[in-house]
């Protein structure tokens, strides 16, 4: 995966336990799935490897290039958290392609306005420091910034508009339904262990569809995805999730997601020969973040041994993708 330079940017820049609730319709349909025997024993290692966690633990990968893919919990919702901001930036970049915005036009962050008197169901917010659309998501991804993904999530028309961008693109089984604002005020009023929420949720498998088809090309123009991957491989949070679970120097474009409870990471792997890897992780239970991370990176590394292997063509994994 060749993840392009300041060059391309610039080119942008210029251009116009026992669960609580059932699993709702807004999970992914699951697909006719042919596996192979890798397939199998990857998918055997790293639910065992979640089986460990105390809470509910869902997992979905997919080697993109040779074939092959595995889920633990692949249709179940899960709190998506920070991982979020991906499809944010995607929604974002959309309109650049279209030339309704720029990526050196400026915006405000939001802020989170203190609440006096009732609670209201979406945390207000203000305009506060502006700032290119640049810079805000290279905040919002690197450094998981809530305020400037309120600002990217206002620039777009809301969170309503990242969900059409998610419904017109086919990523079935994931939805944003608060501002990161209200995300953080109301983090902690549900188990995450227990509880299926399905608001703000994605499951392995639709997260799986959304970074495959950002990697594959099939959702964002070819300057716009070099944007996006490329801000994804300076994220500096979550060094004990996925990064731990591969060797030094290995590239990887990813999102973190963390609220109480909750441990996500997600993201694309270099394989030694060049092959993609998309991974997705998401983790709760009341160990925390330290536990959780480590089960993450056990996982990472179970699945990049797995397939950093390449397979003979007669034995190559049979996948039906959508």
């Amino acid at each position: 995966m060749k993840f392009r330079t300041a060059r391309i940017i610039a080119a942008l820049l210029t251009a116009a336990p026992a669960l609580v609730a059932t699993v709702p319709a807004v999970q992914s349909r699951a697909p006719t799935t042919l596996q192979s025997q890798r397939d199998l024993i990857v998918q055997s290692q790293v639910a065992a490897i979640a089986a460990e966690g105390r809470g509910r633990i869902g997992v979905a990968a997919m080697d993109l290039d040779g074939g092959g893919q595995i889920f633990v919990n692949g249709d179940m919702p899960f709190p998506m958290a920070s991982t979020a901001k991906i499809a944010v930036a995607a929604t974002f970049l959309e309109q650049v392609e279209k030339g309704t915005y720029r990526l050196d036009q400026q915006f405000p962050m939001m802020i989170r306005v203190r609440e006096t008197g009732g609670v209201n169901p979406e945390a207000p917010l203000r305009a506060g420091t502006i700032m290119t659309a640049q810079s805000l998501m290279e905040l919002m991804i690197t450094r998981s910034n809530n305020e400037a993904t309120d600002g990217l999530i206002t620039a777009v028309g809301g969170f309503h508009n990242v969900n059409n961008w998610l419904t017109r693109n086919g990523i079935m089984g994931q939805r944003l339904d608060h501002t990161m604002a209200t995300l953080v005020r109301d983090d902690g009023k549900v188990d995450p262990a227990r509880v299926i929420d399905t608001r703000t949720s994605s499951t392995p498998r639709a997260m799986l569809a959304l970074l495959a088809a950002i990697d594959r090309g099939g959702v964002l123009s070819p300057e716009s995805r070099a944007v996006l991957l490329d801000t994804m491989t300076r994220t500096s949070t979550g060094k004990t999730r996925i990064r731990s679970g591969v060797p030094a120097g290995t590239l990887v474009a990813h999102k973190t997601g963390t609220l109480w409870g909750v441990t996500d990471d997600v993201g694309i792997i270099r394989l030694p020969d060049g092959r993609h890897l998309a991974v997705a992780f998401f983790v709760t239970g009341p160990e925390g973040h330290a536990a959780h991370a480590q089960l993450i990176g056990r996982m990472t590394r179970a699945i990049y041994d797995g397939y950093s292997a390449p397979m003979a063509a007669n034995t190559q994994d049979l996948v039906r993708r959508r």
